[in-house]
């Protein structure tokens, strides 16, 4: 019904029933709309994908520098619990001792490391050198 009143404005109309057919009314419109809109999406479209490209690989980036994600069973929480205590008394130990430990001192490998005394080895290498005649 709406096309139809459509047709007989523009044929009834002075200027536009003078216009050729076919260039006038809401289907051509439509037309002409979405073909530019195909032009615009296919010319971005490389450039769209590009960025999505660009923030998947940040985000599997960051994704990776969090490490490994949560357990999700209680057996393996417990497991992860387990290890991470582990770790900590081990480190605790060698820092007692004064055991070097390269992955604490540089984390990130980026150039020599120097081996220094710390913690309880500093302490046990003041005592040999305070007492060191009474051994």
């Amino acid at each position: 019904m709406a096309i139809a009143k459509e047709q007989e404005y523009f044929a009834s109309h002075p200027i536009y029933s003078t216009m050729p057919p076919g260039s006038l009314g809401c289907d051509v419109l439509t037309a002409k709309l979405s073909k530019i809109l195909f032009t615009h999406i296919k010319h971005n479209l490389p450039e769209i994908i590009r960025e999505i490209r660009q923030k998947l690989k940040e985000t599997e980036d960051e994704l990776k520098d969090l490490g490994v994600p949560m357990p999700s069973s209680q057996a393996d929480k417990m497991h992860l619990l387990w290890n991470m205590i582990t770790e900590f008394v081990q480190t605790y130990k060698n820092q007692i001792t004064g055991k070097y430990d390269a992955r604490r001192k540089n984390p990130t490998n980026a150039g020599p490391v120097k081996q220094e005394l710390s913690g309880g080895a500093r302490i046990k290498m003041g005592f040999y050198k305070l007492y060191g005649e009474y051994d």
